[in-house]
């Protein structure tokens, strides 16, 4: 590794110990992780010929810049899209009768019922939508913050279990399904039970941190007076969430990135909305200007949405000055080629950086085989599926799901760390047990 290289790795290094650290130095994590971004490619511009071969360097980076800026505009507007398509089906109270079927007095049976429908959700939508949703009703039957804390961090746990066993479910699975590496009935077949497992055991122990009921004033709200009828609600619901589900099948129709379909659904509603709101009486006239999108665009975190870009943009430098795949090779050289081990680290490490490029970088460093481990639907494919959508959960800024609920709900990295990581990392590990034990045991 050359001093520069050496000099990139630090400068993310102080960053993310800065980001880890923001509730000590009362820092925003947004800011710092633009800094480190810039920072990490103002270093590779010192000398960016040792990265790069061509007769224009400066072309070539400006390339380089733009392609990785693309590819974190994806995920930024995706999520941007997703947002606010959420923000206007619960202003508009849309998600009521969701709230309804999962409330309940008893802190326990909440608790399995949130667990259960986001691990399910998210294996329809994706792990950062249904995060989404879920904290918006969670904000409706759960007013006290201690409470909602623990279902909160559930809900990271339950999201990426979930999303990891289905071939639309995360980012990851994604890019694995698209190449061929894994095929639909293979990922559900083989780790769906890992998945659930994984979710199971971390719920066991958070049952221990919530007892007795709510309140009756807390859990049970009174009926929200809306300027829309229940039938524009339920309307305004099924085009939100119904349009969510649309955007896999969009994208394999079209071939289009996913934040295109997200864009289309958003223009709809905002459409429909629109209209609904030219129906209402004059009397509710101010309620309703209050929920028009253009409004709720403002409610929008856009603290989060920069704090994803550094963090991706940072996270692309160190790409392409090729730290991800030197470290995917020693991980390699160090294992002996034990599968089990080496996505069981990727995991880990997804839980630090971005779990996109250490899956991208996977993919290129290994070829496919035509039989065996590496063949498709082999052990580490199906490994690698689920340990770098699992394995976010081990840390808040671990996925895109901890990131938006720590947005969403001001969770410290630090109170996460103390109070979740182990229990998450002990739901990680007995997935992968589960898995070995399909494989060796049963013969799956």
């Amino acid at each position: 590794m050359t001093t520069l290289t050496l000099c990139i790795v630090i400068a993310f290094i102080i960053g993310y110990v800065c980001i880890a650290t923001e509730s000590v130095l009362e820092i925003n994590k947004a800011a710092i992780a633009l800094l480190m971004c810039v920072v990490c490619w103002t270093l590779f511009m010192i000398s960016p010929e040792s990265y790069l071969s061509g007769d224009n360097i400066l072309l070539e980076v400006g390339t380089k810049i733009k392609e990785s800026l693309g590819d974190t505009s994806e995920t930024l507007f995706f999520l941007m899209g997703a947002m606010t398509i959420v923000e206007i089906v619960d202003a508009n109270g849309g998600f009521n009768f969701v709230r309804d079927t999962l409330k309940t007095r008893s802190k326990r049976k909440l608790m399995w019922r949130i667990a259960f429908m986001t691990f399910v959700l998210s294996a329809i939508l994706d792990n950062l939508t249904t995060s989404i949703v879920m904290i918006m009703v969670l904000r409706k039957l759960v007013q006290e913050r201690r409470d909602r804390v623990i279902y909160a961090a559930l809900v990271i746990i339950s999201a990426n279990s979930g999303g990891a066993f289905s071939p639309i479910g995360d980012v990851t699975t994604i890019m694995l399904w698209i190449k061929g590496v894994i095929t639909t009935q293979g990922v559900i077949t083989e780790i769906l039970i890992p998945s659930l497992v994984s979710m199971l055991i971390p719920a066991f122990f958070f049952q221990y941190q919530l007892s007795g009921k709510f309140d009756k004033s807390q859990n049970l709200p009174k009926a929200e007076v809306s300027a829309f009828t229940k039938a524009q609600r339920n309307v305004i619901f099924w085009l939100g969430v119904g349009g969510l589900c649309f955007v896999p099948v969009f994208r394999s129709l079209t071939s289009l990135p996913p934040f295109m379909g997200i864009l289309l659904v958003l223009g709809i509603l905002w459409t429909v909305t629109e209209i609904f709101h030219r129906s209402v009486h004059k009397e509710n006239e101010e309620d309703t200007m209050a929920k028009r999108v253009t409004d709720l665009l403002s409610r929008i975190d856009l603290s989060t949405i920069l704090f994803f870009l550094g963090i991706l943009m940072a996270v692309a430098c160190l790409e392409h000055v090729g730290v991800l795949k030197a470290l995917g090779e020693w991980l390699n050289d160090v294992s002996g080629g034990n599968h089990y081990l080496v996505t069981g680290i990727i995991g880990v490490l997804s839980s630090i950086v971005d779990n996109v490029p250490l899956v991208a970088g996977a993919m290129g460093m290994y070829p496919v085989a035509p039989t065996g481990d590496m063949a498709v639907d082999g052990i580490f494919w199906q490994l690698l599926a689920y340990c770098a959508g699992v394995g976010g959960s081990m840390l808040i800024i671990g996925s895109a799901a901890g990131v938006v609920v720590m947005g969403l709900e001001k969770i410290t990295f630090g109170w996460y760390l103390k109070r979740v990581t182990w229990i998450a990392f002990v739901g990680y590990l007995s997935g992968m047990l589960c898995y070995w034990f399909e494989k060796a045991i049963i013969g799956l």
